[in-house]
């Protein structure tokens, strides 16, 4: 091997030791199971909603939490109130054609234990996602759209995951 290609080779391995050690640094880890405060939960409301199916299969997926068949047997009871979907419209062309649109997506939720102990108040997730519209192609851009909402979809999954997490950081904060 040319001494110019042992050079080359340990620019490489000495390039993706630095950028190993970066990225552990700054704290980035892949993402894991994650660890809920509590061993039961039972999910209540919307029921056919496709945002319920996803957020179950999160909880029995993605962590150790099990999910109770009623409410009496649940260490937690999740609440969902209210999903929605919008549509604003943020600009106009010059003619007043629709240019851009702004989609909303909301899911209003509590986390309470059935017996009067409030774990986590009525509590909201807002997701918003700017997209650019064209009359010449209505059907592409509602294509889009709905794709964006199945993205909102999952991050409002995993947001509410994160917000039931971090009870049990405040829980122990308190005692």
């Amino acid at each position: 091997m040319s001494r110019e290609a042992q050079l080359h080779g340990r620019r490489r391995a000495l390039l993706a030791l630095a950028s190993v050690a970066l990225v552990t640094s700054c704290g980035f880890q892949l993402r894991g199971r994650t660890d809920l405060p509590f061993d039961t939960i039972f999910v209540e409301g919307m029921e056919y909603s496709p945002f319920t199916g996803q957020l179950r299969r999160a909880i029995e997926t993605a962590s150790s939490t099990k999910l109770a068949e009623n409410p009496e047997t649940a260490q937690a009871i999740l609440t969902l109130i209210a999903e929605s979907q919008e549509r604003t419209i943020l600009a106009l062309s010059g003619g007043g054609r629709v240019r851009e649109f702004q989609l909303r997506y909301r899911v209003s939720f509590r986390v309470h234990d059935g017996k009067g102990k409030e774990w986590l108040p009525a509590d909201e997730v807002i997701l918003r996602r700017d997209l650019t519209y064209d009359d010449t192609q209505v059907l592409a851009k509602e294509a889009e759209a709905q794709l964006l909402f199945k993205d909102m979809q999952s991050d409002a999954v995993n947001q509410v995951l994160r917000r039931i997490q971090a009870i049990r950081a405040a829980s122990t904060i308190d005692t």
